[in-house]
């Protein structure tokens, strides 16, 4: 090999390594910047952060450059990912024990979290079908709230109550307190589902994940110890917020969990 080769086969391994060195420093710079920024209490815990396309356009680097240093703080724990989501500040899931009957708030306490309800509607409806099989009248009361978990978004709640039961409750009681603390009975007991769906864009937008993306879609029916039902409600929770827990307290015949009723 001639020299003129040699040195130019120098200059092209200098560059590339130089290339290389460039972008390791500048993922490192990006991770390093985002870390104080989660430091700093900008994203709280569990909001999504901005699109790897929103963060390649802000730090004017790639997206693989954006990813490599999302990744870097995925292995310290400070961000996650999920499929459908992107990606989030860790945080520790609410878990919701389905062993006994409980409030949103009360489980949010029981982790340490703040809880705090914002009515969007309420009043007097027509019951929709399911709620007025279930509930077996054809107008109800209708509280439509957002549930936060220290500030963030963390359920999407509709609630329908018998007007009899619901008579000289106001709005701003169900913002305070639970309708188990104000209905007038003594509960007995609740029938829970839970399935999952794609978040529309309502939703959407009430608990600031994308359309589409997962959420776990729970109704309850609480009934009261003579076995009348007194609240049917539906609640939507962000995918990746939250742990639906069952205790199963001794050993089943079969290893599937209790309850399960297949659909279809």
């Amino acid at each position: 090999m001639g020299t003129v080769e040699r040195e130019t086969g120098l200059r092209s391994a200098t560059k590339h390594t130089t290339m290389r060195q460039v972008r390791t420093i500048r993922y490192r710079e990006i991770a390093s910047d985002l870390r104080s920024r989660l430091a700093a209490g900008e994203y709280a815990a569990g909001r999504l952060l901005p699109s790897e396309a929103t963060l390649s356009a802000e730090y004017s680097a790639s997206r693989v450059t954006i990813r490599k240093a999302l990744e870097a703080l995925r292995d310290e724990g400070l961000v996650g990912s999920r499929q459908g989501f992107g990606w989030f500040v860790a945080g520790d899931a609410v878990r919701q024990p389905l062993a006994h009957l409980a409030t949103i708030e009360s489980q949010l306490e029981a982790e340490g979290k703040r809880s705090e309800r914002r009515i969007l509607d309420f009043g007097e409806v027509e019951a929709p079908p399911e709620a007025r099989t279930v509930l077996g009248v054809d107008r109800a009361l209708m509280v439509h709230r957002v549930n936060l978990a220290d500030g963030e978004p963390f359920a999407r709640v509709t609630v329908w109550c018998p007007l009899d039961l619901a008579a000289g409750l106001t709005r701003d009681q169900l913002a305070e307190r639970s309708f188990y603390d104000l209905l007038p009975v003594a509960l007995g007991g609740a029938t829970q589902t839970i399935g999952a769906d794609a978040a529309d864009a309502d939703d959407a937008a009430l608990l600031a994940i994308p359309a589409g993306s997962p959420v776990l879609v729970c109704t309850r029916t609480t009934r009261d110890r003579s076995d009348r039902a007194v609240l049917h409600a539906r609640y939507v929770f962000p995918g990746h917020r939250t742990d639906f827990v069952v205790d199963l307290s001794r050993p089943e015949s079969s290893i599937g969990p209790s309850g399960l009723h297949l659909l279809g």
